[in-house]
């Protein structure tokens, strides 16, 4: 039963690395129009693009539009992955120990570096630009 199931989920590992990929993508992208736009929630401070919160924001809705569409996915993946383990350390390791982040604020922050680091290596998975591009 479980070797079925295993043989079934390796049929679809391009499929579910892609949908992985869309939502993981969605999601990062309101992060930013939150912090640019006031969307879909209120930001917790005013937009200044050449602040911390302003260059996070711009790479979160440029990254994740292109993520979310998966055009040169893998930089623009590295990229978000190095952005949310600066964003970790920066923002949410000095509020508490480190290895506890649901407590720091950091849980989220985390995922998405690690995550973004898989999808770096491996790369957008099927529904992407890059896989009808053929790269």
């Amino acid at each position: 039963m479980i070797n079925a199931i295993q043989s079934k989920l390796e049929e679809y590992t391009g499929e579910i690395l892609g949908i992985t990929r869309i939502v993981a993508a969605f999601m990062f992208l309101q992060h930013g129009t939150q912090k640019m736009f006031s969307f879909p929630v209120a930001a917790n401070a005013p937009f200044e693009l050449l602040s911390r919160g302003g260059i996070a924001g711009t790479i979160e809705v440029f990254g994740g539009i292109l993520l979310l569409i998966g055009l040169y996915t893998r930089p623009v993946a590295f990229l978000c992955s190095g952005l949310m383990a600066f964003a970790y350390w920066l923002a949410h390791a000095p509020r508490g120990f480190f290895l506890w982040t649901v407590g720091n604020g950091g849980d989220a922050a985390v995922l998405y570096c690690f995550l973004f680091l898989y999808i770096a290596a491996v790369g957008g998975g099927k529904f992407s630009v890059d896989a009808a591009r053929g790269g």
